[in-house]
């Protein structure tokens, strides 16, 4: 048994929340068991997934970004499945490399399993409260044919959009219409997506400006997701007629979660933005006994 416990941090981004484990060397192993058992909401620390903070060279799926990215993201959702990526996580993570004193203000870049991402933390204000994290998400894909999502008797067209994870989009009258979203929506046909999707449900505010839902793969519905904001973003503005491939000009809408607001740009190379806050709630010391519990499972 471990004499020592594992220093862990708790922090979330627009309330879509995570476990942070620092692990500059890649010492830990940790099991879907493991992962799910931090994330437990009464039996552990509780969070909508993972990030071990490890650096690039010593991760074999990293390394090869490591000329590029000190810095890698191992992200895992609450049930343990391992994620391409999570956009409010990247905020949180970079905010986690801020505080550690690791980085400072200004521009970095985070190797994640969709690749390298470049994010830029704004200056504290005058009273020094930290500044939002924008993150570049890299370019949309838009693969092409026809996908539905349905909850119970109801069925909606959707957009297959994916941010390095996969997405779809569905814009409806009410966004209750989605139900509890404990359970995956049901998304055909089945080969759009392999390896499942996370859904998003939703509904217009204003001009430029949605709301929405999300039942993210691997943790059901969540406060927020970074990627989904962006690919509802695009969708959105694909529904409106907006490509600014086509007009030479950045668009940008506000998405409102149920955790918080983002703000989304698309520009016109494809590239989207995504810019919000980033907080560290807690520290503490995971116990070793409960540790090496939760590790061999």
């Amino acid at each position: 048994m471990s004499t020592t416990g594992i220093a862990f941090l708790k922090g979330h981004g627009t309330e879509n929340d995570f476990v942070i484990l620092p692990d500059p060397d890649g010492r830990l192993e940790l099991s879907p068991a493991a992962v799910a058992r931090l994330c437990d909401r009464r039996a552990g620390i509780g969070g909508d997934g993972v990030l071990r903070v490890v650096r690039s060279a010593v991760h074999p799926e990293a390394r090869p970004m490591a000329d590029d990215a000190e810095w890698f993201m191992d992200y895992r959702n609450s049930d343990g499945s391992v994620a391409e990526m999570c956009g409010n996580g990247v905020r949180v993570f970079a905010r986690y490399l801020q505080r550690a004193g690791l980085v400072g203000e200004g521009d970095l870049a985070v190797a994640t399993r969709a690749g390298v991402r470049r994010v830029h933390i704004a200056k504290s204000d005058a009273e020094g409260e930290f500044g939002d994290v924008t993150v570049g998400m890299g370019a949309a894909r838009l693969p092409a044919g026809e996908v539905t999502v349905a909850v119970g008797d109801l069925r909606w067209p959707a957009r297959n959009v994916n941010m390095g994870n996969p997405h779809a989009i569905s814009f409806v009258g009410d966004l209750a219409e989605a139900g509890d979203l404990l359970a995956a929506p049901a998304v055909s046909p089945a080969a759009a997506y392999p390896d499942g999707a996370n859904v998003e449900f939703v509904v217009d505010r204003g001009p430029r400006h949605v709301a929405m839902r999300v039942h993210e793969r691997g943790s059901g519905e969540t406060r927020s997701c970074g990627t989904g904001a962006c690919a509802v973003m695009v969708a959105a503005a694909r529904r409106d007629g907006v490509d600014p491939a086509v007009t030479g000009l950045a668009v940008t809408y506000t998405v409102d979660l149920p955790g918080g607001r983002l703000l989304i740009t698309e520009n016109p190379d494809g590239t989207v933005d995504m810019t919000g806050p980033a907080v560290i709630v807690a520290e503490g010391t995971l116990d070793p006994a409960w540790l090496d519990s939760a590790l061999s499972a």
